[in-house]
C-alpha cells in the first residue's frame, strides 16, 4: 500500500462506547505451551487468569517468537524488546538476531560505517569484543561471535581480545563450561592470528545491569575489561570457569570477574588508546549503561581511573533517544505503523506505566518505535531517589 492510499483513521469499536478507558496489559513472558509438569503457568494457581478465560470474552493467542517476530527461526524464543517494538504495527520486521544475521551472512557488516570506523585501528591497536557467551538467542549468539571473529580476523584485524560474560538465565545454568571451551577451542587455532580470551565474569555480576540500578555492575566490567584489574587471575578462561564455578554460592549469572594473565602474571587484554571496541550482544537494554561508560567524556557514575581514547561500537544502536552508541554494525530496523502512532493520529490520549524493572519497555521500546506515543516514567516513583 502506498502512502498516499495509506489512513490513520481506525473503526469505531462495534461494542465499547466512544470515551471508555481500556486498558492493554502486556503480560511479560506469559503464555501457553503443553500442559505438563515444566510448565510453571500451568503448575502455578491461576485463579483470575482462568477466570478470564472462562468468560464471554476469551483471549486470542498472539504468537510472540520466532519468524511471527522478526527472529530468526522457530526455535528463538524471542524477548522482551521485539514483542514491544512492534506492538501493533501488523506486520513483520526483521529484528535483533536477524537482523545481525543477515549482515553477516551477506558480509555487509564489514562494508558499513561502523565497521570501518572501528577498522581505522586495526593496524596498530587490538579490537575487543565485549558480551554474552551464550546460545540463548535472547540477548546475543555464540555463532554470530565465532563468525564476526573470523570475519574481523579476515578484514585487517590482527589482534583480537574476547571478554566473556557467562549466561545461566537464557540457557542453562551451568552450560557456561562447554560454551567457554567451545570458543577457547576456536581460539586455539586462531591464537597464531593475536587473538584470545582477555577477562570474563557472571552477566547479572559484570557488565550487564540496566535502568542504572546497580552501577557497580558496570565498574566491576570496567576494571576487569579496560584496566585489566580483578580478584581472580587465571591463565585460560575455561579454567576460570571450572574454578570459580566451585564455589557452590557461585552459579553462571553472578560469576565473580576475572581476568586472562600471561606467563609473568600481566593481563593480556587491557585497553589502551588506539583500541577498537564491540559490545556484540544484539538486545539494548542491558547495554545502554556499559555503552555510556566506553563513550561519554564527561561520565561521572564511578571513577574510570583512566579513560583509554578509543573507537567504540555497538552491534546495533543501543539508546535511539541518545544515539548510543553513535557507532554500530547493523542498523536498526525501521519499524512504523504501530500502535502508539494509531492512537495519537486518531487523538486518543495514552498513559503508560510498568514496574520498576520494566520502565524502559514503556518509556524506551514503546516511545521509540512510536514516535509520537508520549508516556510517562514512573521509575521515580516506584523507586524514590
Amino acid at each position: 500500500m502506498g502512502n498516499s492510499d495509506f489512513s490513520w483513521k481506525l473503526a469505531d469499536h462495534p461494542k465499547l462506547p466512544k470515551g471508555k478507558t481500556v486498558a492493554v496489559v502486556v503480560l511479560d513472558g506469559w503464555g501457553e505451551a503443553n500442559p505438563d509438569k515444566y510448565n510453571c503457568i500451568h503448575v502455578a494457581e491461576t485463579p483470575t487468569m482462568d477466570s478470564a478465560q472462562a468468560g464471554a470474552h476469551k483471549w486470542r493467542l498472539v504468537r510472540a517468537h520466532g519468524t511471527a517476530v522478526g527472529l530468526p527461526t522457530e526455535d528463538d524464543m524471542g524477548n522482551s524488546e521485539v514483542g514491544h517494538n512492534a506492538l501493533g504495527a501488523g506486520s513483520i520486521f526483521a529484528q535483533g538476531a536477524k537482523l545481525v544475521d543477515l549482515a553477516l551472512a551477506s558480509g555487509k557488516i564489514y562494508d558499513g560505517e561502523g565497521f570501518k570506523y572501528i577498522k581505522e585501528c586495526f593496524d596498530q591497536g587490538t579490537l575487543h569484543l565485549i558480551g554474552l557467551l551464550s546460545d540463548g538467542g535472547v540477548r546475543s549468539r555464540l555463532d554470530q561471535l565465532q563468525l564476526l571473529l573470523k570475519g574481523s580476523s579476515e578484514h585487517g584485524a590482527k589482534r583480537i581480545r574476547v571478554h566473556v560474560l557467562t549466561d545461566g538465565r537464557d540457557v542453562l545454568d551451568g552450560s557456561s563450561v562447554g560454551f567457554v571451551e567451545t570458543l577457547e577451542n576456536d581460539l586455539a587455532k586462531l591464537r597464531e592470528k593475536g587473538i584470545q580470551h582477555a577477562s570474563g565474569g557472571g552477566r547479572m555480576y559484570v557488565t550487564m545491569d540496566r535502568y542504572e540500578n546497580d552501577w557497580g555492575v558496570v565498574k566491576r566490567a570496567w576494571d576487569a575489561q579496560v584496566l585489566g584489574e580483578a580478584p581472580h587471575k587465571f591463565r585460560s578462561a575455561a579454567e576460570a570457569v571450572k574454578k570459580l564455578r566451585e564455589d557452590p554460592k557461585t552459579n553462571d549469572q553472578y560469576l565473580p570477574p576475572f581476568v586472562i594473565v600471561d606467563q609473568s602474571g600481566k593481563a593480556v587484554g587491557p585497553m589502551v588508546d588506539g583500541d577498537a571496541v564491540v559490545t556484540f550482544n544484539f538486545q539494548a537494554d542491558r547495554m545502554v549503561m556499559v555503552a555510556k561508560a566506553l563513550e561519554y567524556e564527561d561520565f561521572d557514575k564511578f571513577d574510570r581511573v583512566r579513560f583509554p581514547k578509543i573507537r567504540y561500537a555497538g552491534m546495533l544502536q543501543y539508546d535511539g533517544e541518545l544515539k548510543l552508541p553513535s557507532q554500530y554494525l547493523v542498523s536498526p530496523p525501521e519499524i512504523e505503523r504501530t500502535s502508539g502512532e494509531y492512537l495519537v493520529h486518531n487523538g486518543i490520549r495514552t498513559f503508560a506505566c510498568s514496574e520498576t524493572v520494566k520502565f524502559g519497555h514503556v518509556t524506551f521500546f514503546w516511545k521509540n518505535m512510536s514516535k509520537f506515543l508520549v508516556t510517562l516514567e514512573l521509575h521515580s516513583i516506584f523507586n524514590p531517589g
